[in-house]
C-alpha cells in the first residue's frame, strides 16, 4: 500500500499463490513507466454529478456494473470483490466520470479462478473510447490518452487522484511482475483518457 498526497491508494492485487494467466504479467512495449502525453477537448461540456452504473470499452471487450469503493478502515482505497470478475469500482470520493476532475474507475486483473474485467487494459491505445453509463441516464464518452505502468511502491497518486481542471479519467489495475511470496503484482497499470462527449 501507499499513501501521498493525503490520499491513500490501494496497490491492489491477488491475494493467492498463482495468477491465473501468465498473459496478466506482459506488458505491450508501448505501456512505459512515462506518463502518456495528456490532452482535453475544449468542446467537451462537464457534466452534473452522476453515479456511474456501467462501463463499456468495446476496443478491449469491456461492458461491466459499476459499484462505488471508499475507503478502509486504513485509510486504504477499497476495490471490488476479487471473487466477482466482471466489476469495476469507482471511487465515490472523487469527481464522478464527466465532471470536472479525475474520476477514477478500478478493477482486478484475475485471480485463480480466471481473468478478469481489467484484464485486456494494458492493450488500450490512445484514441480507443471508454463509455460511462450514468445513473441519469447521460453516457460520458472518454478518449484514451495512454497507458502507463508504474511499480506500487512508486504510485503517482498526484497524477491519478489529483486535480485537474476538466474532466477526465483514470482506470487501474494490477500487471507486471507476479511476487509468488506475496501473491501479488508489482505494478499497477493505469489508462488516462479525457472526456470528448456527455
Amino acid at each position: 500500500m501507499l499513501c501521498a498526497g493525503g490520499v491513500s491508494v490501494a496497490a491492489f492485487g491477488l491475494l493467492d499463490r498463482t495468477p491465473a494467466d501468465a498473459g496478466a504479467t506482459v506488458t505491450p512495449a508501448s505501456v512505459t513507466t512515462a506518463p502518456p502525453k495528456l490532452s482535453h477537448d475544449p468542446r467537451a461540456t462537464a457534466l452534473a454529478r452522476s453515479v456511474p452504473v456501467s462501463v463499456r470499452i468495446p476496443g478491449i471487450g469491456v461492458s461491466a456494473p459499476v459499484m462505488k469503493v471508499g475507503k478502509n478502515a486504513d485509510g486504504t482505497v477499497q476495490v471490488p470483490p476479487l471473487a466477482v470478475h466482471n466489476l469495476t469500482g469507482w471511487y465515490e470520493y472523487g469527481p464522478s466520470p464527466g465532471q470536472r476532475g479525475a474520476a477514477v474507475i478500478l478493477g482486478h486483473v484475475d485471480s485463480t479462478t480466471g481473468i478478469s474485467v481489467f484484464f485486456y487494459l494494458k492493450d488500450l491505445r490512445a484514441g480507443d473510447k471508454v463509455y460511462v453509463t450514468l445513473a441519469d441516464a447521460k453516457v460520458a464518452t472518454f478518449a484514451v490518452d495512454g497507458v502507463q505502468k508504474v511499480a506500487k511502491d512508486a504510485f503517482p497518486t498526484a497524477s491519478v487522484y489529483g486535480r485537474a481542471d476538466y474532466p477526465s479519467l483514470r482506470l487501474i489495475t494490477c500487471g507486471g511482475p507476479f511476487d509468488p511470496a506475496t501473491g501479488h503484482y508489482l505494478d499497477n497499470i493505469i489508462v488516462y483518457a479525457h472526456l470528448i462527449r456527455g
